[in-house]
């Protein structure tokens, strides 16, 4: 039996940081109240080298995350085996919903991924989403990362 090729397809730490730059969607797993996972997508930003989003306040997200505030986040990329990669953090979720912070991250993630709209526009709209949302910083305990394409096709 072949040993393990998880140091081969490892990323570097700057190869991780460039490919989260890469990517646009966020997968987040909190655990429900239920003991289930619960998943779902979000747009990100990086702010001090910690991936933050905004949800609203009301939201399951961050019911689950006040209850219990691990949380593990997926970015990834590659539609065939050979080329896929990601990134899995595994962390804790630190909430923050004063309205003046939340609007700092809510801008973040609209300028990283609606630059088209303009700054005026988005702080505009930053500000008023704070006001119903909380901010979630992931405060990293664990990194996996993948990059299949370093094993050049072969297994």
């Amino acid at each position: 039996m072949a040993g393990s090729r998880r140091e081969l397809i490892q990323m570097t730490e700057e190869e991780v940081r460039h490919f989260i730059e890469e990517q646009k969607s966020l997968q987040v797993s909190c655990i429900g109240v239920d003991g289930w996972p619960h998943l779902t997508t979000l747009w990100f930003a990086v702010v001090d080298e910690k991936i933050v989003f905004e949800t609203y306040t009301r939201s399951q997200k961050i019911l689950n995350l006040h209850r219990n505030p691990n949380i593990t986040v997926l970015l990834e990329d590659g539609l065939v085996y050979e080329k896929l990669r990601g990134v899995m953090i595994k962390g804790v979720a630190l909430l923050d919903d004063k309205p003046e912070n939340v609007e700092k991250y809510a801008k973040a993630v609209m300028i990283r991924n609606q630059p088209e709209y303009g700054e005026e526009i988005l702080a505009e709209a930053a500000k008023q989403m704070s006001l119903k949302r909380t901010a979630v910083i992931v405060e990293p305990k664990e990194i996996i990362s993948w990059d299949h394409t370093k094993l050049g096709g072969t297994y």
